[in-house]
């Protein structure tokens, strides 16, 4: 294994990939104006894995800004349980790199016959899951070659934003996404080694978030267990109180995200009552405590979590070669998962 893995050349290519996407703005505006002209009262969002951590980013950035409710529909009700939806005069959002999964087309169809207007982010053009939808907006991350998503996952979380900015007319939000590629090419590969001890002879970490912070978290926590078959578990900063904490002893590593918005004071105290416990804390954002990692600034509090998250890709890319393993092969696992 070398440098140039396949996963770190896919997480260099993130601002190319984001051009990209950002440039279909007559997609982009299209699906705006359909979702404004329906005025759902809630949304609903099909996904699994990386795809499902994307949906939740979404899903925190639609209801701060909007007040709409949006729930992610579980597939097995009905690839397995055989459920009828009714969802006459809503909205139903389907995340995916390649569109092929069975149950997730499957979901997105029920919707459809239910009575939702159905809207896919899909990479792969042309996919079962793009043929299920309404309207299809292309990821256009390119080739992910590496079995763990990164730039498609980053892709997938700005289209839906892009889309929330088309819909709501955020022009701060829209201004913010188009200049996401740049901001993260001033730092492209962010400084962690600082937390490279602590993580590399881990058995077992928490990652911490609020709002979209915490859809970041989730998505960190599957990285450790996928790329470097790390135990890893997320947790909102209000619910790892809540009895998680007592697995905290000295040198437990935590990695809390902590964006600049209305979360970052609540996280801030947890981080308090953790390194409190004698966890070896890192924090992506600036905090009162622990050691703070690096990260390209941004100049919105709902693109800022996505700049942590490429900081992060790049981190734990390396922490799976320092514990032998190779980030473009994780064991146990292949690109695209057919769930029923």
């Amino acid at each position: 294994m070398t440098e140039h893995s396949l996963m770190r050349r896919e997480i260099d290519e993130i601002p190319a990939a984001l051009r990209r996407l950002l440039a279909q703005d007559a997609a982009i505006a299209a699906i705006g104006a359909r979702l404004r002209a329906l005025d759902p009262a809630v949304l609903v969002t099909v996904a699994r894995g990386s795809s499902d951590h994307a949906a939740t980013y979404v899903k925190y950035a639609c209801e701060i800004t909007t007040g709409r409710p949006v729930a992610s529909l579980g597939p097995s009700i009905v690839s397995v349980y055989g459920a009828r939806l009714r969802l006459e005069g809503q909205a139903a959002l389907a995340i995916s790199q390649s569109g092929r999964s069975p149950d997730i087309v499957a979901l997105l169809a029920a919707a459809r016959e239910g009575g939702a207007e159905t809207f896919a982010l899909v990479n792969a053009e042309g996919s079962p899951l793009a043929a299920a939808a309404h309207a299809v907006l292309p990821l256009q991350a390119g080739p992910e070659r590496s079995v763990a998503a990164t730039k498609s996952f980053v892709s997938s979380v700005a289209a839906g934003l892009a889309i929330l900015a088309a819909w709501t007319g955020d022009a701060a939000l829209k201004t913010a996404l188009e200049a996401l590629p740049d901001e993260l090419e001033t730092l492209p590969r962010p400084d962690w080694s600082a937390a490279l001890p602590a993580f590399a002879g881990a058995r077992s970490l928490f990652t911490l978030g609020r709002g979209p912070g915490f859809a970041v978290a989730s998505e960190a926590a599957l990285k450790c267990k996928e790329t470097s078959v790390l135990h890893a578990e997320a947790y909102s900063g209000a619910e790892v109180l809540h009895g998680p904490v007592s697995l905290v002893e000295p040198g437990f590593p935590i990695l809390a995200f902590m964006p600049d918005d209305a979360g970052r004071a609540g996280l801030d105290a947890i981080a308090a009552r953790v390194a409190g416990s004698g966890a070896a804390l890192f924090t992506v954002g600036a905090a009162g405590h622990g050691t703070m990692l690096p990260h390209a600034r941004t100049r919105h509090p709902l693109t800022e979590p996505l700049a942590m998250l490429a900081a992060f890709y790049g981190f734990v890319e390396t922490l799976s070669r320092e514990r032998g393993h190779d980030p473009d092969v994780p064991r146990g696992l292949k690109k695209v998962t057919e769930t029923l």
